[in-house]
């Protein structure tokens, strides 16, 4: 394959937008881009300057220059909010440490031994919901880089439908504000790389597996990558633009020497032809019985480079991520560790959740291991305990809020039968739900008197008959009185005009028949201005 680079297809078009430039008889307009654009224009010298705000690429950039982090403190930060895979933590402290060292050594100056620097880009292994992608966001987060995340599957080969991998590149510079030093210290997370895996002895062109291979391999080792994609024209016409104002040119590519890539997958497949390679030594007596519930993810850890090669991936590319580390699958003790431990719990969202309506719950450590055995069941990971609680805790967030309830506890009997458990704790708090009910009422009317200048008083016989409809209708108050009264406005402007009459007391009928009840009013208003005249 040649290493040459292919040709831009919008160079002959740059090339004759700069030649129409120089006609004198061609007026284009010199118009800035929007700020939001990364790459625009400095704004003109006649411009106001706008207030300097705090620059936190500069202050990121300092940080690194002054990189002092140890490879137990990034653990300890991010023992955190990932549970276990001490391994892993343990593969990706040390390796952020040496990248970010080195980097803060090639920016001072600092002299070292080696003379050259083989990048350690990471490969992780294990089933999903693990944590693998937490663990990189959380250290991006720590060390204040900016960080991409994409999957694998959403990339082609150049020249075929879909993503090119170097606007991970180039997403790597908008996620840096625009600040290109700071996004060539940045770190790029490609997940479900597993499945560019080109089958080996797949006939035809693989548009999706070793082309997309060979192009992220030349952006881990180091090479130039444009910030302007062929295939964006606008990004085109403001390149040509820049070059007929004849401003100071600025830089039109980012280097991918020192961004730190990793990648990671399920590998479920692998983990089979490990299982498979390991068995053959395995003979007689010695053989080990196969488990139905055995978990093949285990087998990660024993992955070697023919392995990989083996499954699909090029020598070149897996030579590109030297370090790799294997994930262990998350217990139902795990997953109850997430639940009360970690920062980053998700038990802590739901608390918000309900917290936005008055509400809070307690649970107890029963209830916490139930779902953390609901959420093992699942087989996603930690992703389980997000879809256990949502189907929990669906129908309390929907009935809830419209009740007097304002506490109630999690026990391992909801878990169980979530509907039964509301339905009791609902006629438990059922002497409470009239006065919430009377409160909406009241809220009703005072937005109906806030938009039309009209008071409602709902009478006591008014008020029973509105709860006994909500209720067999399973309708709000709200909603219930917008359908009943939705035509009153006018009907009390005309009486208003006829009276001078802008309060007025609902009773039974008015629930029961409001546009009867309202005809009434009017006609009685229209009389009682002829009797005057009379």
């Amino acid at each position: 394959m040649s290493d040459k680079e292919p040709p831009n297809p919008f160079e002959e078009i740059q090339r004759q937008l700069k030649d129409l430039f120089k006609d004198s008889n061609v007026k284009v307009s010199t118009h800035g881009f929007t700020e939001s654009d990364p790459f625009a224009d400095e704004p003109e010298e006649s411009e106001p300057e706008k207030p300097s705000e705090p620059n936190k690429s500069a202050q990121t950039l300092d940080n690194i220059r002054n990189f002092h982090l140890k490879p137990k403190e990034i653990r300890d930060y991010l023992n955190r909010f990932v549970i276990r895979q001490d391994e892993a933590k343990k593969v990706l402290s040390v390796a952020i440490c040496d990248h970010y060292n080195h980097i803060r050594s090639t920016l001072s100056g600092e002299s070292t031994e080696a003379t050259e620097y083989s990048k350690q880009n990471l490969l992780f292994l294990g089933p999903t919901g693990v944590g693998k992608t937490y663990l990189m966001k959380n250290v991006a987060r720590l060390i204040g880089v900016p960080f991409v995340k994409a999957d694998a599957t959403k990339f082609s080969e150049t020249g075929y439908v879909g993503s090119d991998v170097e606007d991970l590149v180039r997403d790597l510079v908008k996620a840096a504000d625009g600040d290109i030093e700071l996004a060539e210290k940045g770190i790029i997370f490609v997940d479900e790389i597993d499945k560019i895996a080109a089958e080996a002895g797949a006939g035809g062109r693989d548009v999706s597996g070793r082309g997309v291979q060979i192009n992220l391999l030349k952006l881990m080792e180091e090479t130039e990558v444009s910030l302007f994609s062929p295939t964006d024209m606008m990004a085109q016409m403001q390149a040509a633009m820049e070059i007929q104002r004849g401003g100071k040119p600025k830089r039109k590519s980012i280097n991918t020497k020192n961004i730190l890539f990793i990648v990671s997958g399920a590998f479920d497949k692998l983990a089979e032809s490990i299982k498979k390679r390991l068995s053959q030594n395995e003979m007689g007596f010695g053989a080990s019985v196969s488990d139905e519930q055995e978990d093949l993810s285990a087998y990660l850890q024993h992955a070697e480079t023919s392995d990989f090669i083996k499954y699909g991936f090029e020598p070149e590319f897996i030579g590109r991520v030297p370090v790799r580390c294997a994930c262990s699958a998350l217990s139902s003790n795990d997953l109850a560790h997430i639940l009360t431990t970690s920062e980053g719990s998700v038990l802590h969202q739901y608390r918000d959740d309900f917290r936005g309506y008055g509400i809070d719950f307690d649970i107890g450590p029963e209830a916490i291991m139930a779902i953390a055995e609901a959420a093992s069941q699942e087989g996603t990971g930690a992703r389980g305990i997000m879809t256990v609680m949502e189907r929990l805790f669906r129908d309390y967030k929907f009935e809830l809020p419209s009740t007097a309830i304002k506490h109630f506890e999690v026990t391992p009997e909801m878990i169980a039968d979530p509907a039964a458990s509301l339905q009791a704790l609902k006629a438990e708090n059922a002497h409470l739900q009239a006065a919430v009910w009377e409160n909406d009422i009241k809220r009703y009317a005072t937005a109906f008197e806030k938009q039309h200048g009209f008071t409602l008083e709902f009478k006591p016989l008014a008020v029973e008959a509105l709860l006994q409809e909500a209720e067999q209708r399973d309708q709000s108050i709200q909603s219930l009185c917008s359908d009943k009264f939705k035509d009153f406005e006018h009907g009390l402007s005309i009486i208003n005009r006829n009276t001078g009459q802008t309060v007025f007391k609902l009773g039974k009928l008015a629930i029961e028949n409001p546009d009867k009840e309202l005809s009434k009013w009017v006609v009685r208003s229209i009389e009682s201005v002829k009797g005057s005249s009379d």
